[in-house]
């Protein structure tokens, strides 16, 4: 908390949950704790959880606002369709505000900065929640067997690649620094030599060079051809 609130003192804490990258899902007593110091530092709490219905092995996620009504009081909670039902191109998310001035001030802010979602997109937001779940049962079971084949696959056959197991999200965090490669050098090897394209651990900021993304919520027969990939181009190493 005293690292938190360094000079000059932040008025916003950004908390994402589950985490984008490294796939974390907070448990109650760590959200409270990140509540208290936001609270206590008086900052107010933006909490992205667009991730919120991807979660594998039975983990289960806390909304921030429902802890306490003082935490709902002091947060803007981020949610959206547009990860598990693949909407993101349609532009349309929820920002749920319970405190009323918070939510006044947040309409005064957006004003000719956030347009507003078409007709399509409300639509189809609306038949995603109300009318998704049978969908969603079905892709957690495919991602849960993409991750699990993955784990594998990195364990027996890439064992160089450490893989951080998401708890939630459809993303993978791999730590490649057992490859001994500068930034550059890891960039190329995954687009020139196993030519597939995941997003540089550099980009999230200090602590993520000599990471890389992998983005698991594709078809089997996709994933197995860039693990193979993947695998030829570290054997190629030496």
């Amino acid at each position: 908390s005293n690292t938190f609130f360094a000079r000059p003192q932040p008025k916003m804490m950004i908390l994402c949950s589950p985490h984008n990258p490294v796939g974390r899902v907070w448990t109650v007593e760590e959200l409270r704790l990140a509540g208290e110091i936001a609270i206590g530092g008086g900052a107010v709490v933006v909490s992205d959880e667009v991730h919120c219905e991807l979660l594998f092995d039975g983990v289960k996620h806390t909304p921030f606002a429902t802890i306490s009504d003082e935490f709902a009081q002091n947060s803007l909670v981020c949610i959206s369709a547009s990860k598990t039902f693949n909407l993101t191109g349609l532009a349309a998310s929820v920002i749920i505000i319970p405190n009323a001035k918070l939510r006044a001030d947040f309409q005064r802010a957006r004003g000719g900065i956030m347009p507003q979602p078409d007709i399509m997109a409300l639509t189809a937001l609306e038949a995603a929640f109300r009318d998704g779940d049978e969908w969603l049962e079905q892709l957690l079971v495919y991602l849960q067997c993409n991750l699990d084949y993955m784990t594998g696959f990195i364990e027996k056959r890439i064992p160089r690649i450490k893989m951080i197991r998401p708890e939630g999200t459809y993303l993978v965090w791999l730590d490649c620094r057992g490859l001994g490669l500068d930034k550059k050098q890891l960039r190329d090897l995954f687009r020139f030599e196993a030519r597939v394209g995941l997003d540089d651990g550099n980009v999230f900021g200090l602590g993520g060079e000599g990471f890389q993304r992998l983005n698991i919520a594709c078809t089997r027969a996709m994933l197995e051809e860039a693990l193979k990939r993947i695998e030829l181009a570290v054997a190629g190493l030496g």
